[in-house]
């Protein structure tokens, strides 16, 4: 039987729910979406006037706020509402690693995803199809299945309670999100019932081909995301690894990327050497498949697994020991400028971002950050650092005795003013404003001897070594030198 979806309601206004829902709207007309949160201060941003308020940055995302709001796409906290209206219920809520009990450290917290399952079993009427959009560990179908379904059996018959429920995971990488969803290289979704896959898969078909839509059975949706993201932070910490090699043997990991991703077997994508993974995703997901490999007695496949995050966490760490040994053996008192806090471009999220534990490390050794990103402000530095800026001017200007900030950091609105006297520059998300500094004019503001590191490959390395600038570039052994 055909089922018409009318109404669609998204648990979670966040990275994942926000956008998505955005595009549905965008292409659906006719359905009317609503994203819900019990976040009062999330939703009163993407209800902003102002649409350079929306809680989330990702390149084209305004333009469809701007046009679907209000008409068929809505943000709000009746969260009960919403449920009561939908014909499909979307959970996109946010699934951390548990810090406490069993599986603490690597496996998920559902809490939040079993809260949504309660409140459609509670709230909603009629036919109801509930879609798994976070990413979750496989089985959790089975706890979200359980809970709508033990719903008083009188009370289900005379609302005429039933419920489907569907896998079907994200794909995004933030910062493309927006062209992710739009132009899709696949469509997952998991499910037992026909009737629902297709009903999810018509509002797909509004904008994406037919032979991208893949239906399977719901645990291989679940796994695929888990999967997909181990496999892509697995080519990260290979690169890396291959990158501090070709620093110590002379070699450029640009040059063997170019020579292994021309294998057509292997391919170009994911092939950038740089300060390691990060955002809300790739590590939290490899924990849990970690996790969930030791539950089902594999412990070689755990241990693999576990091995992709070491790396990454070594590579981040070497890093900041690498500055710390360039600069003398020691940054007490110096003044670090940071280029870049976001987990990478095109995006505000700093979520597990390699610049936060590369600035706490040299934050404990004793240096003074200025800290600059296009996208992320001096508020949510704060928290990610769990330190006050000593400066609270988002336009700080350099103090004559740096050893009254030693351990500590202030933001800066301005480049150029971020590099005024500064010891070095190390350059920490690929913002493309950072490769077309004028150089010139930082050298002459920056004290000597002066170094630039550049940990994404970003800068252009004659432009910096000619304004007379000590450069060191991550994966390339023939360039670790003074001018």
């Amino acid at each position: 039987m055909k089922i018409c979806i009318r109404n669609i309601c998204c648990i979670g206004a966040g990275y994942v729910g926000g956008p998505t829902m955005a595009v549905i709207a965008d292409y659906c007309p006719n359905i009317k979406v609503a994203v819900v949160d019990v976040n009062k201060n999330r939703i009163d941003l993407w209800n902003s006037k102002d649409l350079d308020d929306l809680p989330i940055y990702e390149p084209g995302l305004k333009k469809i706020i701007e046009r679907c709001r209000g008409k068929n796409l809505f943000f709000s906290t009746s969260i009960n509402e919403y449920i009561e209206s939908a014909d499909m219920v979307f959970i996109s809520v946010n699934t951390p690693t548990k810090k406490t009990g069993i599986g603490a450290g690597k496996a998920s917290d559902l809490k939040w995803v079993e809260a949504s399952a309660r409140q459609v079993a509670k709230f909603s009427k009629g036919n109801t199809i509930v879609v798994e959009k976070s990413t979750l560990p496989v089985k959790t179908a089975e706890v979200i299945k359980e809970i709508l379904e033990s719903t008083d059996p009188i009370q289900k018959v005379k609302e005429q309670k039933s419920f489907h429920v569907l896998s079907n995971p994200e794909f995004l990488a933030e910062g493309s999100a927006i062209n992710d969803l739009q132009k899709p290289d696949r469509i997952l979704i998991g499910g037992e019932s026909k009737d629902a896959i297709m009903a999810l898969h018509e509002i797909y078909r509004n904008w994406v081909p037919e032979e991208k839509i893949l239906h399977t059975n719901i645990w291989s949706s679940e796994l695929a995301k888990l999967t997909a993201n181990a496999f892509l932070a697995q080519r990260i910490s290979s690169i890396n690894s291959i990158g501090a090699l070709c620093e110590a043997t002379g070699a450029d990991v640009r040059e063997v990327a170019r020579a292994i991703g021309s294998d057509k077997r292997i391919g170009s994508r994911f092939l950038d050497s740089g300060p390691g993974f990060g955002g809300s995703c790739f590590k939290k997901d490899i924990l849990n498949l970690v996790y969930l490999s030791n539950h089902f007695g594999l412990p070689e496949v755990a241990n693999f697994w576990e091995s992709v995050v070491s790396l990454n966490n070594w590579n981040q760490n070497r890093l900041s020991t690498l500055i710390v040994k360039t600069l003398f053996g020691t940054v007490s008192s110096k003044k670090i400028c940071i280029l870049g806090f976001s987990f990478k471009a095109n995006t505000n999220d700093t979520r597990d971002s390699a610049a936060l534990n590369i600035c706490k490390n040299l934050l404990e050794e004793g240096a003074y950050l200025i800290i600059h990103d296009p996208k992320v402000g001096s508020k949510q530095i704060e928290l990610d650092l769990n330190l006050k800026p000593v400066i609270e001017s988002e336009d700080v200007e350099y103090e004559s005795d740096p050893s009254q900030y030693e351990g500590k950091w202030s933001y800066s609105r301005e480049v150029y003013k971020a590099c005024n006297r500064a010891d070095a520059i190390v350059v920490l998300t690929e913002w493309e404003m950072y490769s077309d500094l004028n150089w010139e004019i930082v050298a002459k503001s920056m004290r000597s001897p002066a170094w630039v590191f550049d940990s994404r490959s970003i800068v252009n390395s004659k432009k910096v070594l000619k304004a007379k600038l000590n450069f060191w570039r991550v994966g390339d052994g023939a360039i670790q030198k003074k001018r």
